[in-house]
């Protein structure tokens, strides 16, 4: 069956909100967990903020193209950032698995808002362009953020783990 651009972008617009309900859950998990990284919490707070913004934003383009969002997809997108981020929780390096799980999350989300806009042009949807751009740019940010910080939550959590402190979060 052949699609039209129209249906391909919508496609893309309800995975991207998905992505973002996925985000939230992710970001939502790590915010409670982190005591020992006060840099890190506050800029994962930002962005949880931001991301739901993000998806409210998805929310408006969806809705005046006659659409939604996909409740199934948003609930299993949902589940597996609770996972991911229970499947951290346990390990003593918790800390350090979000920090790169949270960089490559960015760049995905990066490819993601860089593909939509690519669509919202193929299918004449002009008025799409500035706010996906806006999400783009703030995780761009985030991106930069993430990369930006590397090093010092890795020291931070070796000089927490060499002196028997809890590192992980």
């Amino acid at each position: 069956m052949q699609q039209n651009f129209r249906e391909i972008y919508v496609d893309g617009l309800v995975n991207a909100r998905a992505l973002e309900t996925q985000a939230i859950q992710i970001l939502s998990r790590q915010v409670e967990r982190l005591e020992n990284y006060p840099e890190m919490e506050q800029a994962l707070r930002r962005h949880l903020q931001e991301s739901e913004v993000q998806r409210d934003r998805l929310d408006e383009l969806l809705a005046g193209l006659g659409t939604s969002h996909s409740a199934l997809k948003d609930m299993a997108t949902g589940f597996m950032g609770n996972m991911a981020a229970i499947g951290h929780a346990v390990m003593p390096d918790e800390v350090l698995k979000n920090a790169l799980a949270n960089y490559a999350f960015e760049h995905f989300e990066i490819a993601s808002y860089k593909s939509l806009i690519t669509l919202a042009e193929l299918a004449g949807h002009s008025a799409a362009h500035a706010p996906l751009d806006l999400s783009l740019r703030e995780e761009q940010r985030m991106a930069q953020w993430c990369e930006a910080n590397q090093e010092a939550v890795v020291r931070r959590y070796a000089e927490l783990r060499a002196q028997g402190a809890k590192a992980g979060v």
